[in-house]
C-alpha cells in the first residue's frame, strides 16, 4: 500500500500527516497545481516536483448550488459553488448518480469529478 502524505477525505477536507490542512493560501496553490494522472490517481505537479495524493473520493466538492438569472436575457441557470471557493456553471448533462445515490457533476472543463455534499 502507499504511504500518502497528503489525503483528502470524501467531504474534501484535506489533511497532511493527519492534521487539518485549513490554510486557504495554500489549498489553493494545490487546487491550481491539482492533476489527474493516465491511471486515474491525483497529484499536485509544482514544476517538476510530484506529490501524489490519498483522495477519498473526489478532490472537488460541490458546498452550494444557486439558480441565477443572466443579465443579457434574463434566463436561469444553475451555479455551484466548489470546496475551492470557484463558481461555475452546473453542465447539466454532466450529472450523474454513483454508489449509494450520491450525485455527482464534471468541473473545472470536464477535468474534475466533484461530489455533491449532503448539505448542498
Amino acid at each position: 500500500m502507499d504511504n500518502f502524505e497528503i489525503k483528502i477525505d470524501k467531504d474534501g477536507t484535506w489533511y497532511y500527516n493527519g492534521a487539518h490542512m485549513f490554510r486557504k493560501e495554500i489549498l489553493n496553490v494545490f487546487f491550481e497545481h491539482l492533476k489527474i494522472d493516465e491511471c486515474g490517481k491525483y497529484l499536485i505537479e509544482l514544476g517538476p516536483e510530484r506529490c501524489y495524493l490519498d483522495v477519498e473520493d473526489t478532490a472537488f466538492v460541490v458546498e452550494a448550488v444557486y439558480k441565477t438569472k443572466l443579465s443579457c436575457d434574463n434566463r436561469e441557470q444553475i451555479e455551484i459553488i466548489l470546496n475551492d471557493d470557484s463558481c461555475e456553471k452546473l453542465e447539466m448533462n454532466s450529472l450523474y448518480t454513483g454508489k449509494e445515490n450520491v450525485l455527482y457533476c464534471q468541473v473545472k472543463e470536464g477535468r474534475f469529478t466533484a461530489r455533491f455534499s449532503r448539505k448542498s
